[in-house]
């Protein structure tokens, strides 16, 4: 095999071998990454452009009745926790603090994915309404910088996700 091919194909992430097992089409994405003031490494979506709305983040946040649970949202806005809290039948909900992240979801800051959460930890996950009518979203695939594209029905149905207005 020439290195070019090599190059160009990715390995898969644990997130893309689920959904390969699954049948569920969707296509790999590498973006840039750089590091914050506090030196953890962040997506740099400002290659994105116009169509930074279709890439969505993975917040991970704690129920004062259920324990963890995961919103996803688009990167270009921000999380209500209100909003969560009503929607999974908690008072209130905050985000897991960075230091119990990793412990908790299985990842590091950047990577969390809803898809291998879901898988292994089969914590309860919502989805944003405003995916609903796009025909293809971004989500991590569970590595910093890496993500995948798939339909958001997709995505709803291999994580049994509920969808609902979260934003802010």
């Amino acid at each position: 095999m020439s290195k070019k091919k090599k190059k160009n194909k990715l390995e898969k992430t644990l997130v893309e071998k689920i959904l390969d097992q699954h049948k569920i089409k969707y296509r790999q994405a590498e973006f840039a990454t750089r590091e914050d003031k506090g030196g953890i490494a962040q997506m740099d979506t400002s290659i994105l452009n116009e169509d930074e709305h279709l890439v969505y983040k993975t917040l991970a946040c704690e129920g004062n009745k259920t324990g963890p649970l995961v919103g996803v949202i688009p990167v270009t806005e921000h999380l209500s926790m209100k909003k969560l809290a009503k929607i999974s039948g908690n008072k209130k909900c905050e985000m897991i603090p960075l230091k119990k992240l990793e412990k908790t979801t299985g990842y590091v800051h950047g990577a969390n994915t809803p898809i291998g959460i879901h898988f292994t930890h089969h914590y309860p996950i919502y989805l944003d309404n405003s995916m609903k009518n796009e025909k293809e979203i971004g989500v991590s695939s569970g590595k910093v910088g890496r993500s995948v594209f798939l339909a958001p029905s997709d995505l709803q149905k291999i994580t049994e996700a509920k969808f609902g207005d979260l934003l802010e």
